[in-house]
Formats: C-alpha cells, sequence, structure tokens
C-alpha cells in the first residue's frame, strides 16, 4: 500500500463531486430549480442594466409613479421617475455580491478557526470554541446594528460587518467534523510519518469536511442576503443613490398604497433569492449525506 494511499482511503468523501452525488443533487427537484433560477437572477442583474433603456439613476419626473408596463418602465417607475427595473437589477448586483463575498469571509475565517480548534482540542480548541461561545451570546442583530451605526456604511463595510457575525456557525460546524475525524487511522498514519499540523490539518483534514462546508455557504449566502436588506431597510446599510434590495423597500415603505410595486419588487427578490439558496442547500445536504453514499 502506498503512502498516498495511508493517508487518504476517503478518497471517495473527498471527491464530494462524484457521479453519485451529482446525480442524487439532479434529482433533487427543489434544489435544481433553485439553482437555475439563482443563475438567471444573476445573469439578469449582471447584463440586464445594460439592455434597458434607462440606468437605475435615470431621473423624469414626467414619469412619476408611472404603474407598470406603462410605456419601458416595464415594472414602473419612484417617486422621481426612476425606472424600478433598472434600479431592482442593480441593486441585485449589490445584494447577491455583497451575500457571496461575505459568505467568503465568514466560510474562510470559520473553517480555520473551526480546523485549528477540532484538531488540536485541549486548552487551544477551549480557548477558541469559547471565543465562539462568546460572539453567539451576542444577538447577531444588535451586534450587526451596532458595527453599522459607527462604521462608514459601503458595501465592502457592509460585507465586512455582515461576515463577522456569520462565521460562528460555521466554525462550530467544521470544528465538531475534524473532532470526529481526528483520531481516524489516516490522521494516525499521517502523524507517524512525520508530517506537519499544517499540512494535516489543510491536506488532510480540510478535504474531509468540504461537504457540510458547502452547505453552510449557500445557507450563509441566504441570510446575508437578509442581514444586508434588514440593515439597509433600517438605514445603515447600503446608502442612496447606490441602490440595494433593502434600501429600495426603505424608500418604498412610505407609498405602499400609492405606489404597491415599489415595495412587491425587491420583497418578491428577496423572498425568490433566500428561498432559492435554502433549497440549493438542502439538496447539497441530501446528496452529500454519507448515509446515501451506498
Amino acid at each position: 500500500m502506498s503512502d498516498s494511499s495511508l493517508l487518504s482511503p476517503s478518497v471517495v468523501r473527498r471527491r464530494w463531486w462524484h457521479n453519485r452525488t451529482l446525480g442524487r443533487f439532479l434529482h433533487h427537484r427543489l434544489a435544481c430549480s433553485g439553482l437555475v433560477v439563482i443563475m438567471l437572477m444573476t445573469l439578469a442583474c449582471a447584463i440586464g442594466p445594460l439592455l434597458l433603456p434607462f440606468d437605475d439613476l435615470h431621473i423624469d419626473l414626467r414619469a412619476r409613479f408611472a404603474p407598470p408596463f406603462t410605456g419601458w418602465h416595464l415594472l414602473g417607475s419612484d417617486s422621481l421617475g426612476r425606472d424600478n427595473l433598472a434600479r431592482l437589477l442593480m441593486a441585485g448586483r449589490i445584494s447577491l455580491l455583497v451575500g457571496f463575498f461575505s459568505m467568503l469571509l465568514s466560510i474562510a475565517f470559520g473553517a480555520v478557526i473551526g480546523i485549528i480548534a477540532g484538531y488540536y482540542g485541549g486548552r487551544t480548541g477551549a480557548v477558541l470554541m469559547r471565543i465562539v461561545d462568546a460572539f453567539l451570546s451576542f444577538p447577531s442583530v444588535f451586534l450587526l446594528l451596532t458595527l453599522a451605526a459607527f462604521l462608514k456604511p459601503s458595501p465592502l463595510m457592509i460585507t465586512v460587518i455582515i461576515a463577522i457575525t456569520s462565521w460562528m456557525e460555521v466554525a462550530r460546524i467544521v470544528e465538531t467534523e475534524v473532532r470526529s475525524l481526528r483520531e481516524r487511522e489516516f490522521i494516525l498514519a499521517a502523524k507517524m510519518l512525520g508530517l506537519s499540523g499544517r499540512w494535516i490539518m489543510f491536506r488532510e483534514l480540510l478535504p474531509n469536511v468540504v461537504g457540510p462546508i458547502i452547505v453552510a455557504a449557500t445557507l450563509t449566502v441566504a441570510r446575508a442576503i437578509l442581514l444586508e436588506a434588514y440593515i439597509s431597510f433600517l438605514g445603515y446599510g447600503i446608502q442612496p443613490p447606490l441602490p440595494s434590495w433593502g434600501n429600495m423597500l426603505n424608500s418604498a415603505q412610505q407609498y405602499l398604497v400609492r405606489a404597491p410595486w415599489l415595495a412587491l419588487a425587491p420583497g418578491l427578490a428577496i423572498t425568490l433569492a433566500v428561498t432559492c439558496f435554502n433549497c440549493i442547500g438542502e439538496g447539497l445536504r441530501d446528496a452529500l449525506d454519507n448515509r446515501n453514499q451506498q
């Protein structure tokens, strides 16, 4: 038996994208539908504003509160005559980018903390997990609003703030998985061969916990989109004239009776994006479940 096979007895687990796992995911109708919708939303937000006759900052006071399907305003216009569809798609760029990059930051930081705590255990693991518990003891919404109130609310800063309040659950998941794997034969063999702790953590353990991390990533994106919408709705997030789904809802709340379409469009976009990411996460969880590997 070669050293590589000794160190990696769970090759199938590492290859989470293998045919059987992919087949189970493709048979999950809700997950596939969610993936298709998210891809279409992303594509629409990326190229849609380039195809419209108006940009998101174009003001036409003569078209104030135009209802949907009035002329070129397919989703109507707002109180300044700005095209609602152009603003919705541009806001989608901001909201989806904030959700995606805050997910990357929180997954990276939480995974590193979880791997270190799970691998070393003892006092090191206890200290790191008590730090996680300390962050979890604060209601994330209040922590998020506190940070947003004292820091400049740019898209980059909002992304960092959301990541700061979202990494703890990832750390807990990864720490639990690593703790269950650190006494396995391939880890003991790696130690006997004299491999460093860094190699074992990031070349042996990390590939074996990639499944739970991917599932957590999809759910973290959904949570980040909701948090961005929440703090922007309260006025602490993305600031006008830069649109986001949250501040579009904030601007529309005073016109709910006169122009309900101003709130319906971003509200439905948030609901659709979050629901689709949750469906993708559920599909990935079922596809990567070891009990389904048979």
